[in-house]
């Protein structure tokens, strides 16, 4: 897998709480009580990641997994009317989620956990099906799967060695 690093320092990152489960271990004393909290941060701009944080308390895990979220932030292709570029499916264990590029006006069609990674990612028309499982992580993943795997036109012309306008047809 080809990771580029993408400089965060000059972006303007929103963050998205998806999810917050309390997770208890049961030890000699009794019962240790923990956080773990799954965020989205993108800059609606074509930039997406997602991050887990664990701790004691709920703002120090939603701290930690914006802090992890923005060091996994991806790339997304956008077309000319804030769609992707063709339709995807993404997988991520149980969870697979079917992306399928829309018409302006179309909006954001997407159940919670993708919801959240499509519009952080500044997707405004999109229609998507979670098939699968329903685990909110999963989902989240899942779709970021999928967007990682989107290619331009440009791309796909370069790699079959053809112009634009042939690939499109």
């Amino acid at each position: 897998m080809k990771r580029t690093i993408i400089d965060t320092s000059a972006m303007e990152l929103e963050e998205k709480v998806v999810a917050i489960k309390r997770v208890t271990k049961v030890v000699k004393g009794g019962r240790n009580m923990r956080f773990t909290a799954l965020v989205v941060v993108g800059d609606k701009n074509g930039h997406v990641g997602a991050g887990l944080g664990k701790a004691t308390e709920i703002p120090e895990a939603i701290r930690k997994g914006k802090e992890d979220a923005t060091k996994k932030l991806i790339t997304v292709a956008l077309d000319d009317n804030s769609s992707i570029t063709h339709d995807i499916t993404g997988k991520h264990t149980g969870a697979s989620v079917l992306l399928k590029r829309a018409p302006k006006g179309t909006g954001v069609i997407a159940g919670g956990p993708a919801r959240s990674v499509c519009e952080l990612a500044g997707i405004e028309n999109i229609r998507t099906k979670s098939l699968g499982s329903n685990n909110k992580q999963n989902v989240v993943l899942a779709t970021l799967d999928a967007l990682r795997q989107l290619k331009t036109p440009e791309e796909v012309a370069r790699l079959r060695g053809k112009t634009v306008e042939e690939v499109l047809g």
